[in-house]
């Protein structure tokens, strides 16, 4: 009884396996178009869900059918892109994100209606200081469809399903051509271009300028009565910068600046000499040669077009400590000005290298 029970069930699950739809097969097909951009490195899902694409409604009576791509929806869509789009590998990686794509049908008397949604995103791929690849979003493609078909004729779902595809890789491509040479992500290069800002003001800040040294008179904050200073000079350096892209190219405009606040800075009515004015001067200057240091650790070559922003704060931060280091060095070997000998030492010392800045003549 056992053995006729068992080939009973083997009958029953070949006929229902027999009955089992057929897995959608894409038909590759040739492209109006040649990217000259991009090429699809790479095919990633991540839909929430992540079963077959399609819920196809084949019978009357009985509930919509799970019916998946040919090998699944990855292999089926590397297998379309790779035969269908000419892939020049020499050209930029991009990697196409399956976020949505999905049928699903009711059957309704002897008709079917059916929904499809479509939705993908591209990503510039890159790597990272250490090798790692990283993405960057560029675009995203999104889409839908109706369509009533018979119900015993489904040969609607797979051109809808590739010409979404087909549909999305056109729109990037579209993107790609509009964007690769004045969009920042797409950009290939990068050149960088400084300023100083050398203005002669009256109001609270003093811009360093060769030719407009410090003077007593820009000391306008009352002295601290707990120093044992003459004097104290408040300097700083600062950078702001603004970007533009053309041919693929970023071009940075830095502008750089060393200054004194005078509302910030101070000193004694019996310590106002020539003398003493020279130290102060002499912190306003290894202030801009900071700042000169700053600019030449800013090179093309040290940047790259994905993290410069970030490799230039890092560059900015790290010259500022060495501008707090050597202000300290300064004033320790020099005993806040009191060693005569050190402090014309330091005077040659910031003398010679702004010279070879081109700041001094």
């Amino acid at each position: 009884m056992s053995t006729i029970l068992s080939l009973q069930l083997l009958i029953r699950i070949a006929l229902f396996v027999g009955l089992a739809p057929e897995p959608i097969r894409l038909q590759p097909q040739s492209l109006p178009f040649t990217p000259k951009e991009f090429y699809i490195a790479n095919v990633t899902d991540v839909r929430s869900d992540k079963g077959p694409v399609a819920r196809l409604a084949l019978t009357l009576n009985q509930a919509p059918q799970p019916v998946d791509l040919d090998g699944g929806i990855l292999y089926s869509f590397r297998a379309f892109i790779n035969q269908s789009l000419k892939q020049n590998k020499s050209l930029r990686p991009i990697a196409m994100r399956i976020n949505k794509c999905r049928i699903t049908e009711k059957a309704v008397g002897n008709r079917v209606i059916g929904e499809f949604i479509y939705d993908v995103a591209f990503d510039l791929i890159s790597k990272d200081d250490y090798g790692v690849e990283t993405g960057t979003r560029l675009t995203e493609y999104s889409g839908s469809a109706t369509y009533t078909r018979p119900l015993n004729q489904i040969t609607v779902i797979e051109p809808t399903i590739r010409q979404a595809i087909t549909a999305s890789l056109r729109s990037l491509n579209d993107y790609m051509n509009r964007e690769a040479k004045q969009n920042e992500k797409l950009a290939t290069g990068i050149r960088v271009v400084f300023t100083d800002d050398t203005r002669i003001t009256t109001d609270d800040t003093v811009h360093y300028n060769p030719e407009r040294l410090l003077t007593w008179d820009d000391f306008r904050a009352e002295p601290r009565r707990t120093s044992h200073y003459a004097a104290e000079v408040f300097t700083s350096f600062a950078y702001e910068g603004k970007s533009s892209v053309k041919d693929g190219v970023i071009t940075l405009n830095l502008s750089v600046k060393s200054y004194v606040l005078k509302k910030s800075s101070w000193a004694r009515a019996d310590a106002k000499n020539a003398y003493a004015l020279n130290h102060e001067q002499r912190h306003f200057d290894i202030t801009k040669l900071i700042a000169e240091r700053f600019k030449r650790a800013i090179q093309p070559d040290s940047l790259t077009v994905e993290d410069y922003n970030s490799l230039i704060q890092y560059q900015f931060i790290e010259s500022f400590r060495e501008m707090n280091r050597m202000q300290k060095q300064y004033d320790g070997e020099t005993n806040h000005s009191l060693n005569q000998a050190a402090q014309e030492q330091w005077n040659q010392k910031i003398d010679a290298e702004l010279r070879s800045f081109g700041v001094k003549k």
